[in-house]
């Protein structure tokens, strides 16, 4: 299991890479609790200067494992590793720069509003199925795109669950460029490092004049999870997330 994420250092640059594939990247609890370990490790270690989001070829992550909030919508616990690392993202101390190849579906969409630098590959397609779910927007993500995107936008995204191309995408301002698939590490990389290369206090400083106060988005996440929390255990969602689960088997 522990494999499934896997934590590097390339100089001052700490990779997270989600490497899951015959899942697609789809996250565990498991997953999300190191990933969450991963970023709080780099943000304590001064000689890590840059987090990197990485994913396999084709799949930067299909979102959410449904088969773990299924034990939740059904009358189990549990849970809280996601909501960790959600709050991990938020408060995070150093630059994040992620790279998408592929699939990025639900977190896998949502984990970039939170980085400084998105590169994703002419193949990728971010899409939220939350509401489709019968749940609602994470990762504070429901005040984070309205910013990004404009209210029309998010709305698109995240109500309407819409398909988002990466030129789509780059133009809507959700990430910072399209590069091909096999110069998207490089081009993640070398901006990684550029970025470690830079006065590290001035480019905190910096950071965090462009980002304001984190409270409003760890209060937003807050309420974020109560909600999805609540929606988990409802009759919409429960049949909602029973009827993909068919489909998946049957296909």
């Amino acid at each position: 299991m522990t494999d499934h994420i896997l934590v590097e250092r390339q100089s001052a640059v700490q990779i997270i890479r989600m490497n899951r594939p015959d899942k697609k990247n789809a996250l565990t609890r498991a997953m999300y609790a190191k990933m969450s370990a991963g970023l709080a490790e780099g943000d304590a270690d001064p000689a890590v200067r840059v987090h990197v989001f990485l994913g396999v070829p084709g799949a930067f992550s299909s979102g959410n494992d449904l088969a773990d909030f299924l034990v939740i919508a059904t009358g189990g616990e549990g849970g809280t590793e996601v909501w960790d690392f959600l709050m991990a993202l938020a408060k995070v101390e150093k630059p994040m720069v992620s790279g998408v190849d592929g699939i990025a579906v639900g977190i896998g969409t949502t984990l970039n509003l939170h980085c400084d630098l998105t590169f994703a590959t002419p193949r990728t397609i971010f899409r939220t199925p939350f509401v489709d779910l019968g749940l609602v927007p994470e990762a504070g993500s429901s005040l984070l795109a309205p910013r990004i995107l404009g209210q029309q936008g998010a709305f698109a995204l995240l109500g309407l669950g819409e398909a988002f191309s990466a030129e789509r995408a780059k133009a809507a301002g959700l990430i910072y460029d399209v590069v091909e698939e096999g110069a998207l590490e490089a081009a993640v990389l070398a901006a990684a490092n550029q970025i470690a290369a830079k006065p590290p206090q001035a480019l905190k400083i910096a950071r965090d004049l462009m980002r304001g106060s984190r409270d409003d988005l760890v209060a937003r996440i807050k309420v974020e999870s109560e909600h999805f929390r609540e929606r988990l255990k409802s009759d919409e969602a429960r049949a909602a997330l029973t009827a993909f689960m068919t489909r998946k088997k049957a296909s």
